[in-house]
This record gives C-alpha cells, sequence and structure tokens, in this order.
C-alpha cells in the first residue's frame, strides 16, 4: 500500500516530541538574557573583530557595531561583544515576535524538515499553497484584492506589482507617487524612490511624477497634493499606468495621514482608469490590523497590495482585473520553507489579542507615543518632538532634526542599550519598529534609554 510520507513526517508524534524538546532547551540558554548588558570585556575584541570582518568583505562597515550571537530573548538580542540590546528596529521590520519565540522557531525548524528549504514558482510544496490561501483570505475579507504571487523580498514583490499595472494599461507607463517615497533598491525601484543618494550615479528614466504626501501642518494639504495629482494628468492623459503609495511614508520620514487625505486622490484615479497599488512592504501587520488598507477603510480602492518584512517572504496581491497574463511574472525562488512556516504561524498569532482598536498593538502605540510626548514636556523639553506614526511604525524627531544631531543620538543610544534607525530627510528622525511581544516593562526602559540619550546631547 502506498503512502504520502511527507504528511507521515509532520504527523510524527515522535518528531513534534524532538521538535519541542530542543526549542524547549534553546528558550531554557536564552532566559539568561533577562535585560540590556554592556559589552563584555571578554568578548569586546573577537566581537570587534567579527564586525571589522563583515565590512571588509562586503567592501563597506556596518551601520552600528552589531554582529548578533544567533540568541536573544523577545525584544532583546545578544551581540558578539556581549552585550545585550533592546532591538526596536527588528532587521527594518522583520522580527515582529522578536527573537526566539518558541511557536515562531517550532513552526521555522518544522519547515527545515521538509524535503527542500527553498520553494519555487514552478514546483511548490504545500506551505506555498497554505501560504497564499492564507494572505489572500485575509485581503479580500475588505477588498477586492483576489490573488497573491510571491516573490523573495519587498523589492521583488513591488518589480511585480509595476509590471502589472503597466501590462494592463499598456501603454501607459508613467507612475505616480509621493514624494519622499521609498519602494526598494532595484533599478527601477530606486526610481520610484524619492531619494538622490539612493541612486547615486544610475540612469534617469523621468517615468515617476511626484505628488507631494499629507502636511499636518497645511490645511490645504489634501487640496494641493489633488491638484498636483490632475496636472500630472492633464499633461500626461492615458500614459500613466499607477499610483503607488506607502499608506504611511516609511523611510520618508514615518509621516502618517487621515483616510480624508487619501479618498480624493484615490476617486481621482479611478475616474482616470489609473491603477492603484499600496505599497505595504512596510506595513503590513504593523497598524493595528493585518493590513494599512484596513486601518484607513480604503480597502475598496486597491487594485494591487504589496507586502513583505514580516511576511518573513515577498507577495503580491492583485485583483481579477490585473492578473497577468502567463509569464510577466515568475521567477526561481518563492521563499524558504521555513520562512513560510514561521510567517503562516506569525499571522495566526496577530489573530490572538494583537488586532483592532484595543489590540495589543495600538496598546503598544498608546504607551510609547505618550511617553516620548511626556519627555519633550518634561525633562526633555523641545528634544523630543513630533512623536507618531501609525501602530508599530514609531518616530520622534530628536534635537534639532538636523542629520548630524540625529545620528549623534542615534548611535549614543545604541551604545546606551537600545537600537533604532533614522528615517526622513528634513528633518531627520529616530524610527522604530517595535515586536508585537514587547511589554509595558520594556517600553518603560525603552523610555529611560531614550531620556537619559537625549540629556547627554550632541
Amino acid at each position: 500500500m502506498s503512502s504520502l510520507v511527507g504528511h507521515q513526517i509532520q504527523q510524527s508524534d515522535k518528531i513534534k516530541s524532538m521538535i519541542q524538546d530542543l526549542v524547549g532547551e534553546v528558550g531554557k540558554l536564552n532566559a539568561q538574557i533577562t535585560g540590556i548588558r554592556a559589552p563584555q570585556d571578554e568578548f569586546k575584541d573577537s566581537g570587534k573583530q567579527k564586525v571589522d570582518l563583515a565590512g571588509q568583505f562586503r567592501g563597506r562597515p556596518l551601520h552600528y557595531p552589531y554582529m548578533g550571537t544567533g540568541a536573544g530573548r523577545g525584544p532583546y538580542v545578544e551581540l558578539e561583544d556581549g552585550s545585550v540590546k533592546l532591538d526596536l528596529i527588528n532587521g527594518i521590520g522583520i522580527h515582529l515576535m522578536g527573537h526566539s519565540h518558541p511557536r515562531v522557531i517550532t513552526a521555522a525548524v518544522r519547515g527545515s524538515l521538509a524535503d527542500i528549504l527553498t520553494q519555487g514558482n514552478l514546483q511548490p510544496n504545500n506551505e506555498y499553497r497554505l501560504f497564499t490561501e492564507k494572505i489572500v483570505k485575509l485581503a479580500s475579507k475588505k477588498s477586492r484584492l483576489k490573488y497573491a504571487w510571491i516573490a523573495t523580498c519587498g523589492t521583488m514583490a513591488n518589480e511585480n506589482a509595476l509590471k502589472l499595472s503597466r501590462q494592463k494599461n499598456s501603454p501607459a507607463r508613467f507612475v505616480m507617487g509621493f514624494k519622499d517615497a521609498f519602494a526598494g533598491r532595484s533599478t527601477m525601484m530606486a526610481e520610484v524612490t524619492d531619494n538622490p543618494a539612493y541612486k547615486q550615479g544610475l540612469p534617469e528614466y523621468h517615468e515617476v511624477l511626484r505628488v507631494p504626501f499629507y502636511d499636518k501642518r497645511d490645511p490645504k494639504s489634501g487640496e494641493k497634493a489633488l491638484n498636483v495629482m490632475k496636472e500630472h494628468v492633464a499633461k500626461h492623459e492615458g500614459n500613466i499606468s499607477v499610483f503607488g503609495f506607502e499608506p504611511m511614508l516609511g523611510e520618508g520620514g514615518y509621516q502618517a495621514a487621515p483616510r480624508d487625505f487619501f479618498i480624493p486622490l484615490l476617486d481621482f484615479c479611478k475616474s482616470k482608469n489609473i491603477a492603484i497599488w499600496a505599497d505595504e512592504v512596510q506595513t503590513f501587520t504593523r497598524t493595528g490590523e493585518y493590513f494599512a488598507f484596513e486601518t484607513l477603510d480604503i480597502g475598496q480602492y486597491i487594485d494591487i497590495c504589496t507586502i513583505a518584512k514580516t511576511a518573513q517572504v515577498g507577495a503580491t496581491l492583485y485583483t481579477e482585473d490585473y492578473n497577468p497574463k502567463p509569464g510577466l511574472i515568475a521567477g526561481t525562488f518563492s521563499g524558504s520553507t521555513p520562512s513560510l512556516s514561521a510567517g503562516m504561524e506569525m499571522l495566526d498569532m496577530l489573530g490572538e489579542g494583537f488586532l483592532g482598536p484595543q489590540g495589543r498593538i495600538n496598546q503598544i502605540h498608546r504607551r510609547f507615543i505618550d511617553g516620548i510626548n511626556r519627555l519633550n514636556e518634561t525633562s526633555c523639553k523641545g528634544i523630543a518632538q513630533d512623536a507618531g506614526g501609525m501602530g508599530l511604525m514609531i518616530a520622534f524627531t530628536p534635537h534639532d532634526g538636523k542629520k548630524e544631531s540625529a545620528n549623534a543620538f542615534l548611535n549614543k543610544l545604541f551604545q546606551n542599550g537600545v537600537i533604532a534607525f533614522p528615517c526622513g530627510k528634513d528633518p531627520v528622525r529616530a524610527r522604530f519598529l517595535v515586536p508585537a511581544i514587547i511589554e509595558d516593562a520594556d517600553i518603560d526602559i525603552a523610555l529611560k534609554a531614550i531620556e537619559k540619550t537625549l540629556l547627554e546631547g550632541v
């Protein structure tokens, strides 16, 4: 009698027990990581050597002297110099559930026991099917999105989104996007990205038309953005394929906008048959709902949506109208089996009290923002300004917001045990991608480190 060996492996009680024992042992070791710890004398030199070697072989130094040992617990991560940092950037947003979460590790180990580690679009296993089904069902609850195509990263997901819109609306080629947008680092996504520093020496294709983003200081901000969009369409009638936008600017400064800002822009694009592409590579799972288009209640407008980071793989979701012809999007890789397995586990976990107006994500946001605002009003008066963002994406402007002072603050904050990154150009802001599993006590530790670092000056 024939049997499905793969199913037998997945269902084996002995293998399940071995995985539980392994994850449990790792958990016991990681339990030693209890909070922020300074570099240890016995590991400083070897840690620095490893950091230097990483920079040597890639041709440029690391942004921070960060080299993880492979150990961590929740929001804390252990580095090779013996230090433990409070990780509030999470690999620029990959580690939604922090470090060494037992459920995530269990899912990844389970995936790693499959016959292949990397799945392909032509020869997928069940994880590919299950991930695609899960993400489509989540997206279609409040949108017309019907299909998903898995890719290896956010940039590739965005490339596929642009190809879908251009094929459907051919021969239209122009892209409308917001000023200060970020879309990725491929040649075309660097063009869509509005940051000259990210495309030095690259050719200019002049195919992207900029629209100003929301400015909360200007009551006519929405009107101005719509007028600029109308001017672009009048000049390039019939030659604009897509309006691609981040529901909240990411690299551009963690600037959020209300629903009322987006609706006139989206209505106008619909009236002109311009595709609407929501780039949720960074906002996916972070705004209090699975998708920011749910948080903003604009799902009915979305033709194409891209995700990555917390999903552990990239994916392009699209409606029936934008289902591409065979051959347009493909590629060998569609993500590793452990990544697909872990990504699905984290999506399941989010449904357990993290989402909604009163869910844990919004609780974290309020506590963190309120804490920064208190600092700006008391001990750090005037030097922790404009705290904001959406959900787990939080930022504020340190000191005068100039690049030099913001970077000095962030480097000192790293030395004081908290990892954050810059975003925006004028001003430059300190940004945090907070893990969903952070406890209130850990937020308080982060706020104390922020206060200490601000008071140290630049």
